[in-house]
């Protein structure tokens, strides 16, 4: 933890009471004058609404890895493919990097269907991998073959990166190989309906059971220098197996008929996942890191409102993707029917976005007058939606973003700062937070905390269910409003003292002080939402974090967890060195079917 020195603090106050507009990093803006750039306030983007109506942008981290890997042509090639005729067996990849080698080694097991489970309490999967650093040799593969598939009861070392495991689709799997061993391709509105072969139910990574932490990968292993590199690239090695799995048992099955996957429909197939409340405490507990990734993507979206030119050859572009939207809104299969409303209601908005480019496409002289119109007549996951599209527009401008994601996540303790000065901190920057009336019922409604038995964090009712007081610290609207009260209280008993003096005296309140002092300055940092109200949605948050990542069509289950799907559409490694892969690099946002 930091401790700021005096000389430094009046620098600290003069961020917080510079205007918004001017509150922009300049190191975050990608232009040559480092101007100021029209950022949208923190009231309406932080609003848990707004944030779960993100979607996948161009700066999304599977967009910008497939990027990477084909802009530097990565080599991706089967070292060890040990499978019998059950597909069973040992798999290594060697992965040649633009800076470094390393090697992808799955192991995949016969598991009864009885046996297969997606809850973090499963101990058995079909398929169990690891992303390791250089070359593998045999007594390091002993040693994953034996902890890998144990995951979380097994122990590796810094030299593995990501741990990971995987299902297989119940609807799709036997299917492809069945057709494909016929010398049929699978029917594409059937693969539709699921969209994957396997789906991975974790990606562990950042020092967890002996794997390299965050700080060795990033300053180490520069290709996967950006957050979540290492795990969104092992989803995607998850994907290129499924596909050779199954062409594999198919040839194995009917070598005479059998026949591969059409490449159409091989980069239709994703790869599965569920996420559940595990996720939500992601962005709450890293509130730096979730800053910095709003403050990009909002940089990216003001840096198209100011300098995007709105030509002709623009707003077509822009229609284009507006109907590739409504195709991929209009295929998405979903059980839930409140998400199956909410497609219904942006695919019909996004018809009336059609219309008004009619009518005024001709004559739009700046993408502000769309957003203006969008933020007017229709709802906020459309406004979201047309945001992604106007980013996408201009790779330019946005994509020098690329590598900014990540940020230095200390908070900053500022003890010689004056109490009198918290306290106007806190009206400045969390006036939000001081709304709440937590005496009320509704207000206190539900408390988060872990449970033993799932090994995941859970929901309780406040009124009907023990152990608030065992709950997790995630209400941070609350703990800022109670700390408030204490420095007012404070203050009036002692109106010179400094933040070092009331901590002595009231030492439960340093975390949050902290963090009210690191976070004050920063505009995107924490979600203006009390997250103990009775009727909270946490798949809000679920959303955020898998917008970040670049998933496509979520399928709810409950308020409580999401399906989605993951590198849906995305190239091939086969597509890397070919001679389409300009055309394919970023064709895939809001997959569609293939066209036959």
């Amino acid at each position: 933890m930091d401790i700021y020195l005096p000389h430094l603090l009046s620098l600290k106050e003069a961020a917080l009471e510079a205007p918004l507009e001017a509150a922009v990093p300049s190191a975050a803006l990608p232009l040559a004058d480092r101007g100021v750039l029209p950022m949208r306030p923190a009231h309406q983007v932080m609003q848990l609404d707004r944030l779960g109506s993100f979607h996948q942008f161009r700066l999304s981290f599977m967009r910008t890895l497939v990027r990477r890997m084909m802009a530097e042509k990565w080599s991706i090639e089967n070292v060890t493919f040990d499978l019998d005729s059950g597909g069973y067996g040992t798999v290594i990849y060697q992965v040649q990097a633009l800076y470094g080698r390393y090697s992808f080694v799955l192991f995949s097991n016969y598991l009864d269907d009885t046996l297969r489970n997606d809850r973090v309490i499963a101990n058995q999967w079909d398929l169990t991998m690891a992303l390791c650093e250089g070359s593998v040799d045999s007594e390091q593969l002993e040693q994953l073959r034996t902890n890998i598939p144990k995951q979380e009861a097994g122990r590796v070392d810094s030299r593995v990166l990501v741990l990971s495991r995987a299902n297989k689709s119940a609807r799709n799997f036997d299917y492809v190989v069945d057709e494909l061993a016929c010398g049929e391709q699978p029917n594409i509105d059937r693969i539709a309906e699921v969209g994957y072969l396997y789906r991975t139910t974790a990606a562990y990574g950042s020092g967890k059971l002996g794997m390299a932490d965050w700080d060795k990968v990033r300053s180490v292993h520069r290709d996967f220098a950006r957050p979540f590199a290492a795990e969104m690239f092992t989803c995607f090695m998850l994907r290129h197996f499924s596909l050779q799995q199954v062409e594999f048992l198919a040839a194995q099955r009917a070598p005479a008929t059998a026949v591969a996957l059409d490449d159409r429909i091989k980069r239709f197939f994703g790869i599965g996942n569920s996420t559940g409340l595990g996720m939500a405490p992601f962005l709450i507990n890293h509130p730096k890191l979730i800053n910095q990734w709003v403050e990009v993507r909002e940089t990216a979206l003001a840096t198209v409102m100011r300098d995007g030119h709105c030509s002709d050859e623009k707003v077509e572009e822009f229609r284009g993707f507006v109907c590739r939207v409504r195709q991929h809104l209009a295929e998405i299969v979903t059980e839930d029917a409140l998400q199956q409303a909410s497609n219904g209601m942006v695919h019909d908005e996004l018809l009336q976005l059609l219309a008004w480019l009619d009518d005024f496409g001709p004559t739009l002289t700046d993408w502000q007058q769309l957003s203006e119109h969008a933020s007017h007549f229709w709802r906020v996951e459309t406004q979201e939606l047309v945001n992604s599209l106007l980013i996408e527009l201009f790779p330019e401008l946005v994509d020098v973003l690329e590598d900014q994601m990540d940020t230095d996540e200390r908070y900053d303790c500022i003890p010689e700062m004056l109490v009198c000065d918290l306290v106007a901190s806190i009206e400045r920057a969390y006036d939000w937070a001081l709304e709440f009336d937590f005496s009320e019922p509704v207000q206190r409604g539900i408390f988060w905390y872990r449970s033993e038995e799932k090994m995941e964090p859970r929901l309780g009712h406040t009124d009907i269910d023990a152990g608030a007081d065992r709950q997790m610290q995630l209400v941070v609207a609350r703990s800022v409003s109670e700390c408030y009260r204490a420095l007012s209280a404070y203050l009036g008993e002692y109106p010179d003292d400094d933040v070092a003096r009331f901590l002595m005296r009231q030492p439960q309140y340093r975390g949050i002080v902290c963090r009210i002092q690191t976070m004050a300055p920063l505009r995107y940092g924490e979600i203006r939402e009390n997250l103990a109200h009775r009727e909270i949605l946490p798949i809000h948050l679920l959303r955020c974090k898998l917008s970040f990542f670049g998933v496509s069509k979520f399928d709810p289950r409950s308020r409580l967890w999401v399906r989605n799907t993951m590198f849906q559409g995305a190239p091939l490694v086969s597509d890397f060195l070919s001679s389409d892969a300009a055309s394919l690099v970023d064709s895939w946002q809001f997959p569609v079917k293939p066209a036959f």
